[in-house]
């Protein structure tokens, strides 16, 4: 009787739990209670998966098993056991090695998450050291440094020479870098003020498709994100070549309980030096020093409140862009000289944000977060000689001081219509740029001659998007939309100059509006394949100087783009992105127009043009100790209102290629090397001038334990000869008879090995 009523009891049981239930949770990282995305919550039963969201949460439909697989990209697998009687659970994973195996091809929560798997490995196989190798984890994207990091990097992505920021958006916790109306140029985005190890991750994409997005965003984005809580605290020694020195150091400012409590309190500071290579006539001598500080506490049951605040300072000399001609004939001592030794640099950035994010009810998020910074630049450079002022020569003062204000909300939230998810995103927000004063100066070894523009400028942008992300079955649908307002005043403050006459006369006010749709779809067959497609409509906005010389025309230029692609595992350990793509623009910035940093400037709109081409990106793990990546860019760039043979557009890259062979092992050995090829560009509209190509290996081993690390790094490892920046330039020296344009250049770094020491604690 007793066997009867037990096994009556197991009938039972069995058959009330394999009815469909829900099971929900959250994911946390069992070091430092961070919320972990994109964790894969596996049915063993049938297979079917659900992700967490940027909270660690999950929803799994439909539950069948009592064991469910939960796995991530750099952590341990952990075997989750449902019990009867419970259907919420709260799971730490722990810090593992990176197996490809790991990764299950599946419809992602939303569109942006598509490009996750990438970030995820990218960023665990190697940890990066600068603001350039943040920039270099997104594949495709090229960036050029040539002043030690003083200024921002130039910036190539997708057929673009993107200036140092024009058609990149840039984000650190979502406040924008980029910087419109910028003295040295539109969209101008200086990442220095981040410290790369308090990176946690970054987001990424390409094209104009994504409704969160705006300004900017045409060849695509990137934000990063710091780190909520510090897992243990981190002093850091560099030392290398060229009197080159850095420390940098991040310490919790509370106590382990606090994590319990959700608290975390942290400071983090940063100094480099360097004569910035053999530039024997005029070292660098750069310096940069960082503090960040982060302070998080909940607020009551539904609140959390996040603190942030940074500030960068940052000092530089330069030897500046060199005519090819200038050392054969004498007006530069060697590839590393300078022909005016007074080129320098200044800068300063300092940020404040608050956000508060608050748990309305069961899947309903609502963030809001208010920002401001103050930003200055003073720049010396010369370009020229002595071709637009042949007695006192062409050096410039570029300046600016701005106050940028800034507020965003968004309401997050995931609701389930059966087995079909809806996750919505809405928000609002505004930013407001006060620059004043922003000027062009004609100098001399630094000393003020006379203004060539100076005046104060104000903009502001309102935005609204919706965006709505609709999974079921093997489907994912995303539908956005998002409206940009604009509002631009110039008051011009020059006297008796270029600046007067171009815009003596004019309505300093202008605005414009615009509208961007978005359309992308998913389709997953199986946990190895997956087809997408993506439109969208974006833009850029226009320098406030030339929208108002222009009188309101091509304020906010559109750009058109499709992505057609899928993701492929052909092998447990084998990972293939493949993407076709085309891009229209209605007008852009290429090199020399709109920019107007030079006398006057040219202030008639770019034109149309057109790209498309192909992404490949491969991720290959040869074993439990090696991984392989290699990523392949190919662009067609071409100018649309020009005729053929003088369509090329200055410094698109057409063909680039990276790639990386990295080892870890058991013992606490591990590094890599990896590789960046750029292929040979056009110089200017008709391709008589060149820009030439390179081919540069870096090198890292180091030996990490608990309690502490040591590693070798050395930049271009062949010691190859290179040049980082070209461009070209009309440019006279005293004693030519005619000026004559060619490329000028600055020497890339050569063998360049350092040392670095970091204790944990």
């Amino acid at each position: 009787m007793r066997g009867s009523l037990f096994l009556m009891l197991l009938l039972v049981s069995n058959y009330l739990f394999s009815q469909e239930k829900t099971i929900t949770g959250k994911i946390l990282d069992a070091a430092t209670k961070e919320p972990l995305e994109m964790v894969i919550v596996k049915d063993s039963a049938n297979s079917i998966i659900t992700l967490s969201d940027k909270d660690g949460s999950f929803v799994f439909k439909n539950a069948k098993s009592k064991i469910f697989l939960v796995t991530l990209i750099g952590y341990e697998p952990f075997t989750l056991r449902i019990n009867s009687g419970e259907n919420k659970y709260t799971v730490f994973l722990k810090k593992g090695v990176v197996n490809l195996k790991d990764i299950v091809i599946t419809n992602q929560r939303n569109i942006l998450s598509t490009n996750k798997t990438l970030s995820l490995l990218d960023l665990d196989a190697h940890p990066a050291k600068t603001a350039q190798d943040m920039l270099r984890l997104v594949p495709g994207l090229f960036v050029a440094q040539h002043q030690g990091g003083g200024k921002a990097e130039g910036l190539a992505l997708r057929g673009f020479d993107a200036d140092h920021g024009t058609d990149v958006n840039v984000s650190v916790d979502g406040v924008p870098v980029n910087l419109p109306a910028h003295a040295h140029g539109q969209g101008y985005a200086d990442l220095h003020f981040l410290i790369p190890e308090l990176v946690s991750g970054y987001d990424w994409g390409k094209g104009p498709y994504f409704a969160s997005k705006g300004d900017f965003t045409t060849a695509g984005f990137v934000n990063y994100t710091t780190k909520d809580f510090l897992d243990q605290n981190m002093v850091k020694i560099e030392g290398g070549l060229f009197n080159t020195a850095r420390i940098v150091g991040a310490f919790n400012l509370l106590n382990n309980k606090a994590k319990d409590k959700k608290q975390s309190f942290y400071v983090s500071g940063e100094a480099v030096y360097t004569d910035g290579g053999p530039f024997t006539q005029v070292p660098e001598n750069f310096k940069r020093y960082n503090l960040f500080v982060k302070y998080i506490t909940p607020l009551g049951n539904k609140n959390t409140l996040t603190v942030t605040a940074s500030t960068l300072w940052s000092k530089w000399l330069s030897s500046g862009e060199i005519p090819e001609r200038a050392v054969e004939k004498g007006y530069v001592d060697g590839r590393w000289g300078a022909f005016d030794s007074t080129q320098s640099g200044y800068t300063t950035r300092t940020n404040f944000i608050a956000k508060l994010k608050t748990d309305i009810a069961n899947h309903l998020t609502w963030n809001n977060q208010i920002y401001y910074s103050n930003y200055s630049l003073n720049l010396y450079t010369n370009f020229t000689a002595n071709y637009f002022f042949p007695v006192d020569g062409d050096e410039f003062r570029q300046f600016e001081n701005r106050n940028l204000f800034g507020y965003h909300s968004t309401l997050s939230k995931t609701s389930y219509i059966g087995n079909t998810s809806f996750n919505t995103d809405a928000g609002i927000g505004f930013r407001t740029d006060i620059i004043s004063p922003l000027g062009l100066d004609h100098t001399k070894d630094g000393d003020f001659l006379e203004n060539i523009q100076l005046g104060n400028a104000k903009e502001t942008n309102a935005f609204a998007f919706a965006d709505e992300n609709i999974r079921t079955g093997n489907w994912l649908f995303d539908f956005g939309l998002r409206y940009d307002y604009f509002n631009f005043y110039y008051q011009n403050l020059a006297t008796d100059t270029i600046a007067t006459n171009i815009f003596g006369g004019l309505n300093p006010h202008a605005h414009a509006g615009t509208l961007s749709p978005k359309i992308n779809i998913v389709y997953t067959f199986n946990p190895v394949f997956q087809l997408y497609l993506k439109t969208g409509k974006g833009f850029h906005s226009n320098d406030v100087r030339v929208v108002i010389a222009q009188q309101g025309k091509e304020i906010l230029p559109s750009a058109y783009g499709v992505d057609f692609g899928f993701n492929w595992k052909p092998a447990p350990r084998l990972y293939i992105n493949t993407v076709l793509w085309y891009l229209f623009l209605q007008s852009e910035f290429t090199y020399g127009s709109d920019l107007i940093d030079q006398p006057g400037g040219p202030m008639e709109a770019s034109g149309r043009t057109v790209r498309y081409g192909i992404d490949i990106a491969t991720r290959y793990q040869i074993n439990d100790w090696l991984y392989a990546g290699i990523n392949l860019n190919y662009a067609h760039p071409r100018s649309i209102d020009d005729p053929k043979g003088q369509d090329y557009l200055p410094l698109a890259p057409t063909f680039t290629s990276t790639g990386e062979l990295n080892f870890r092992f058991k013992s606490g050995w591990n590094g890599g090397i990896n590789y960046r090829y750029m292929h040979d560009r056009a110089g200017n509209e008709d391709y008589s001038l060149t820009c030439k190509g390179y081919f540069v290996t870096d090198l890292a081993v180091n030996y990490t334990k608990k309690k502490y690390e040591v590693g070798l790094t050395i930049e271009n490892l062949f010691n190859v000869k290179w040049d980082e920046i070209q461009r070209e330039y009309t440019s006279q020296f005293k004693g030519e008879p005619a000026a004559i344009d060619q490329m000028s250049y600055i020497p890339g770094v050569p063998f360049f090995p350092k040392l670095r020491f970091a204790v944990f604690f």
